[in-house]
């Protein structure tokens, strides 16, 4: 089962374990404002207009922090890029414990938002092209999946602060705390290198393309494709996430959501989602896998909305909705990473990524609007079967390129 890892050289290893412990903590740094959030609107601090305000402002800026990060990465190196991003969305999420008013708090996230768009953009692109093609779903779905260990954390450390200190304290300090990753760059930076495949690149000489490469004919095909794809994956979780606890709260009176036990379950199944679909990747192929993921993701949803749910019901449906809804972005590096080539390999998978993230951000925003006119259930239901109806024609639209050895510009022109 783990033979991709046995394979890699201690190098391979270490860079392994930075890209996974830089975006788990990336998630964590995200996932603590979901446990704040209700702790300011409850202390009068913002309310729920400002709270959306701040989500939304923050997933569109990580969008122009990604496709950033990504041409960063193409210029100065994939790893100074991830210990770049790993000290901006740290930093901010740090300054944000200081803020006084929705206004400089919207500033910090916001800023924050641009290193969490980056962080991805720069890791995923480093583990991709150090793994061996055959592995390389594996391995990358293993990084994607580690997320979910950051969003565990953020769960524990956040239900630890809040039944120990007083609510007008504790926020600041949960903020705090998500100053810790920045430490890890200094190991980053010590015993992590830039990929071969990277370095022989750019000690050829070539010229360095253009910031526009990927929008040029041999590759804009291929970036509209890889766009749709995440736009898709995305649109669907933010419009699952974002209403479906409001909906199964008010309409169906669930109490069991903010609990601890059901968050809990709903880690646990995506992480066995990440880690399924890893190996899913590679034994069936990364159109496949896209495919039987948006397929579950829109069933689930359906399930949600259409079936009446008691607590207990809900406890257990908590896993197959993390299972699907995150397990099918274990396939996203792997495939832009297999897409895009060496030069302009980080520009493109970060345009396509984050600017799927950036429209994506509205999918809750069309949601609300949607459910003046007709009932919220069907609303979710609509945008998300839309949403992840994308995903499978993107997916057919792409080529597969399951074990496929990575290239270069010259070889794709050609």
């Amino acid at each position: 089962m783990f033979e991709w890892y046995r394979e890699l050289a201690p190098a391979g290893r270490r860079t392994f374990w930075a890209c996974f412990g830089g975006y788990a903590l990336d998630a964590f740094d995200v996932q603590i404002y979901s446990f704040i959030l209700p702790i300011l609107i409850g202390l009068k601090f913002i309310d729920a207009t400002e709270a959306g305000l701040l989500a939304t402002t923050t997933l569109v800026l990580s969008a122009f922090g990604g496709w950033f990060a990504g041409m960063l990465s193409d210029r100065v190196g994939r790893v100074r890029t991830l210990q770049i991003t790993v000290i901006w969305f740290a930093f901010f999420t740090f300054l944000s414990g200081f803020a006084q008013n929705f206004e400089q708090l919207m500033v910090t996230r916001g800023l924050m938002g641009l290193g969490f768009g980056g962080e991805w953009a720069a890791g995923s692109v480093l583990i991709g092209e150090v793994i061996a093609a055959r592995h390389r779903g594996k391995a990358v779905g293993f990084v994607q999946g580690s997320w979910s260990v950051g969003w565990a954390a953020a769960a524990l450390v956040a239900t630890l602060l809040f039944t120990t200190l007083d609510n007008s304290l504790g926020w600041r300090i949960l903020f705090f705390i998500g100053i810790a990753p920045a430490f890890v760059t200094f190991w980053i930076r010590r015993v992590v290198p830039e990929p071969e495949v990277f370095a022989t690149a750019k000690a050829s000489g070539a010229p360095k393309p253009s910031l526009v490469e990927i929008f040029r004919p041999a590759l804009l095909w291929t970036t509209i494709r890889a766009s749709l794809l995440a736009l898709g994956a995305q649109g669907g979780y933010y419009a699952i996430t974002t209403w479906l606890p409001r909906f199964l709260s008010a309409e169906r009176h669930i109490t069991i959501l903010d609990s601890l036990g059901y968050i809990s379950v709903v880690i646990a199944g995506s992480f066995t989602g990440y880690v399924t679909s890893a190996y899913l990747g590679d034994a069936i192929g990364r159109r496949t896998n896209f495919m039987l993921f948006a397929i579950g993701s829109a069933a689930i949803v359906l399930i949600y909305t259409q079936i009446s749910v008691s607590n207990e019901l809900m406890l257990v449906l908590g896993f197959p909705l993390g299972f699907f809804a995150s397990g099918i972005f274990s396939g996203m590096g792997p495939v832009m990473t297999e897409l895009f080539p060496t030069e302009v390999r980080g520009t493109g998978q970060g345009f396509c990524y984050n600017v799927g993230r950036g429209l994506a951000a509205f999918f809750p925003t069309l949601v609300g609007v949607a459910s003046a006119s007709m009932s919220l259930g069907i609303a979710i239901g609509m945008f998300a079967a839309a949403a992840y109806g994308l995903v499978i024609v993107a997916a057919l639209l792409l080529p597969e390129t399951q074990g496929q050895s990575l290239f270069s510009l010259a070889e794709a022109e050609g």
